[in-house]
């Protein structure tokens, strides 16, 4: 995400919205309150439409971000991964996400350009956060029980773990990393304990 955020209140006239879009060359930006707390989020298309719809008796006698805006926001939390900020995004056809602490105060921005940033990870990097985060911490297995391999982002996973299991799990934590493409899966295991066994596959998706 993008932590210093341009951003508007509620009463900030279109024609210096207008300027901020400009200046900082982008499309769109957040409304937020006098505690920082987001209110709506506007976009370029957003005041583009408020100028071509000029229909009634009588012009306003101003026009403000608070006018255009498109509320209530949709928002993420720092937490979150990428793959599910993405979905949201795709699911709700917005451009930019505020990302937002527990008081719902705007701490960052994700764009569309942001979450693509993450697909440039180094594969070794990759590989390391696989192996020591995922392998290592969270499952609790030797470093050495999976060997992992990663070209273009493609994780493959070999090895044999100790329950059938485990395999689903891991598959799914590596998915679920940011700059991952996709996951080759090579395990077998020692014990069956969810019955027949299942074929090594390629996930493309969680």
């Amino acid at each position: 995400m993008t932590r210093d955020v341009v951003h508007a209140r509620r009463t900030t006239p279109f024609k210096e919205v207008v300027r901020l879009l400009d200046h900082h060359r982008i499309s769109g930006l957040p409304v937020v309150d006098a505690d920082d707390k987001v209110l709506g989020v506007l976009s370029g298309s957003d005041l583009v439409r408020k100028q071509a719809h000029r229909d009634g008796p009588a012009p306003p006698p101003s026009v403000t971000a608070g006018d255009v805006m498109s509320s209530p926001a949709i928002t993420v939390h720092p937490e979150q991964t990428v793959p599910d900020a993405a979905r949201l995004m795709e699911r709700r056809g917005v451009e930019r996400l505020p990302v937002v602490d527990e008081a719902d105060r705007l701490i960052g921005i994700a764009t569309r350009r942001d979450l693509l940033r993450v697909f440039l990870r180094a594969d070794d990097d990759i590989r390391r956060q696989v192996t020591e985060e995922i392998v290592v911490t969270a499952m609790g297995l030797p470093s050495d029980t999976v060997r992992v391999a990663v070209r273009d982002g493609v994780v493959t996973l070999d090895g044999r773990v100790e329950a059938r299991s485990q395999v689903p799990e891991l598959v799914h934590a590596v998915w679920r990393l940011d700059g991952v493409v996709g996951v080759v899966n090579g395990l077998g295991f020692r014990i069956d304990d969810r019955g027949s066994p299942t074929p090594s596959h390629r996930t493309g998706s969680p």
